[in-house]
């Protein structure tokens, strides 16, 4: 027996009138069509025949080689997150150095913020940046530097 070429297996049911080609279309899908367009019916028939002749929508080898790629790719993400996570913050050299603790009184309070390794500590929490740590006592975002006084604002004349 002679086998089709898949560009003839896709353009015989072309010709078909419309009864054929919503029986063609409940053989090869196994249930009645959505549409009558006999447009649609031809293309969801010839998306069929090639996927089938590709060995279906996605062949249980393609989805265990996506899974096992997605499972590698997360891994290397955790790893990089972890290694980044263990990796000390680096310091920019306007910083103030380590031990230096900084006090601010604000509405009635004494704020005493310390310089630590991995960055700025109130209250026994840690906060990576000075912004972080002024945001925190107040509520509102400040500049960290302008909070604690390591800057002035600057006025306009």
């Amino acid at each position: 027996m002679e086998s089709k070429s898949i560009a003839q297996e896709i353009m015989e049911p072309r010709a078909l009138p419309l009864p054929g080609l919503v029986a063609r279309y409940k053989d090869v899908f196994g249930k009645e069509p959505a549409s009558t367009s006999r447009e649609l019916l031809w293309k969801e028939i010839a998306w069929k025949i090639q996927a089938d002749r590709a060995g279906g929508v996605e062949s249980a080898a393609t989805k265990v080689e996506r899974l096992a790629s997605d499972v590698t790719f997360t891994l290397k993400k955790a790893k990089r997150t972890e290694a980044a996570a263990a990796a000390p913050r680096r310091r920019k050299p306007d910083e103030p150095p380590l031990g230096t603790v900084l006090v601010r009184h604000w509405h009635g309070k004494e704020i005493r913020l310390q310089v630590v390794d991995g960055g700025f500590e109130v209250d026994g929490v840690v906060y990576k940046t000075l912004s972080a740590a002024a945001q925190a006592v107040t509520g509102a975002h400040w500049n960290g530097r302008l909070f604690f006084g390591l800057k002035n604002r600057k006025r306009k004349s």
